[in-house]
């Protein structure tokens, strides 16, 4: 759950979960060529123009009012721009993707196209840049070792790391699951990897950890079919490698917990229900309420947050999510419509019936429930829905840090919507805490 406004406004029919067959048309309308054709329209508000660059399907998810109104928003939560970087192309999953690093005042965004065969733009994507440096290689002297790992077995297995401690165990483990969006196994955002910090940090006090590349990031091309719910997406794979955890050498079988983060913690219950070898659930930023109600305030605070008020553009971009969450859940909607960031609306509508508290309940596992009050994306009516529902059951415990944000990364002053952005690691506190509490279940 880290989507902006403006990327919820103009992702569609992009390769997040598969996109159209595409090839390289002629020198002279290169998909490079053209992307920075469209960017040049974009600053010159020529937004028609744009829109004539599009293919079909790209063109009625985001018309030309949609379009202005997306980009007319950039200002205010990045400033002004300041240049662009170099196009770089790609061929990835059977698309021609163009990527061009887009300079602003107050921060560095990434923009993604993805063309079809006849050089119409298909996926179109601004996203904030990924600032991260290279993964750090383990220290020789550090109380663990990292392997890599498979989460499943053939072609469809997901690539991952497990963190070991050294010795002969056996030793407590866990299992990572992402929040929303293709992520990597150590759930880089910016210049961020909260996944790394947490399994360096549990496996440094003795708890082995595993972490894995999300299916939507590692095999895009598996939700090409538009059929697919967010048992597909997180599920599965989550009860894949929980499985692939008890039979691996030194793991204790009766102590594998899941930690879920944001919407990978909304799933961790029914994880939990499916796998039948869960042990326990720790929750960082666990939504309460229903995924697409969150959806829309998220998008009404961060438009607030830039200038606390919300203008045209940023009203007219509101009320068209708002739409499309209404035809996500009118049932005469078929379920391989596109509709909200152009993903099918049964894939919502998956994530929508989705009932966090009511499925904890079920599994009756001990839960440790994490939240940050810097947290602007899952908020405090969320964590309120969680203490509401679990305060006096004795297996739940809650954390609740004051200076922490969505990453669980500390931050002090005024919150804002560049606060993600800025590097730093997980709170050792709050690895502590999970640490503390892992040991004594």
């Amino acid at each position: 759950m880290r989507r902006t406004l403006v990327s919820i406004a103009l992702a569609a029919c992009f390769v997040a979960f598969g996109g159209a067959a595409a090839q390289s048309t002629s020198p002279a309308t290169t998909p490079a060529a053209i992307a920075l054709q469209a960017l040049d329209q974009l600053d010159a508000g020529q937004y028609a123009q744009v829109e004539q660059l599009f293919g079909a399907q790209m063109a009625a998810a985001v018309p030309e009012d949609k379009l202005k109104s997306a980009w007319e928003s950039l200002p205010g939560m990045v400033g002004a721009a300041t240049g662009r970087g170099e196009a770089q192309t790609a061929e990835q999953n059977g698309a021609t993707l163009v990527m061009i690093p887009l300079h602003f005042e107050k921060g560095e965004m990434l923009a993604k196209f993805a063309f079809d065969a006849e050089g119409k733009i298909v996926g179109f994507l601004i996203q904030p840049a990924s600032h991260a440096e290279p993964v750090p290689a383990v220290a020789a002297d550090a109380p663990f070792t990292e392997q890599d790992f498979s989460v499943g077995e053939g072609e469809r297995a997901l690539p991952g790391t497990l963190a070991l401690p050294k010795g002969n165990g056996p030793f407590p483990a866990v299992v990572l699951v992402h929040g929303s969006g293709p992520q990597d196994r150590d759930e880089t955002i910016g210049a961020n990897r909260p996944f790394l910090d947490i399994a360096r940090g549990l496996a440094a006090q003795g708890i082995a950890v595993l972490r894995y590349d999300k299916r939507t990031k590692a095999r895009p091309q598996d939700f090409a079919s538009g059929n697919f719910t967010v048992d597909d997406e997180t599920t599965n794979d989550a009860v894949i490698a929980v499985d692939a955890l008890r039979k691996t050498e030194g793991i204790d079988l009766n102590r594998i917990f899941v930690l879920g983060h944001s919407q990978g913690a909304m799933m961790a219950p029914r994880i939990a229900a499916v796998s039948g070898h869960v042990d326990g659930l720790i929750l960082l930023a666990a939504p309460s309420r229903p995924l697409l109600d969150i959806l829309i305030e998220q998008n009404r605070r961060f438009a607030a947050l830039n200038d606390g008020k919300i203008d045209d553009a940023e009203r007219s971009a509101i009320s068209a999510l708002t739409d499309q969450v209404r035809t996500t859940r009118d049932p005469l909607t078929s379920a391989t419509t596109p509709t909200i960031m152009n993903q099918p609306a049964g894939y919502w509508r998956s994530i929508d019936s989705v009932d966090a508290v009511a499925e904890a309940r079920q599994v009756t596992l001990p839960m440790l429930i994490l939240q940050g009050s810097r947290d602007i994306q899952v908020v405090d009516a969320d964590w309120q829905g969680w203490k509401s529902a679990f305060h006096d059951a004795p297996k739940v415990t809650f954390k609740l840090y004051y200076t922490l944000n969505h990453l669980g990364i500390a931050g002090e002053g005024e919150v804002t919507l560049a606060d993600q952005q800025q590097p730093g690691h997980v709170d050792a506190a709050l690895i502590d805490d999970v640490a503390t509490w892992i040991k004594a279940h």
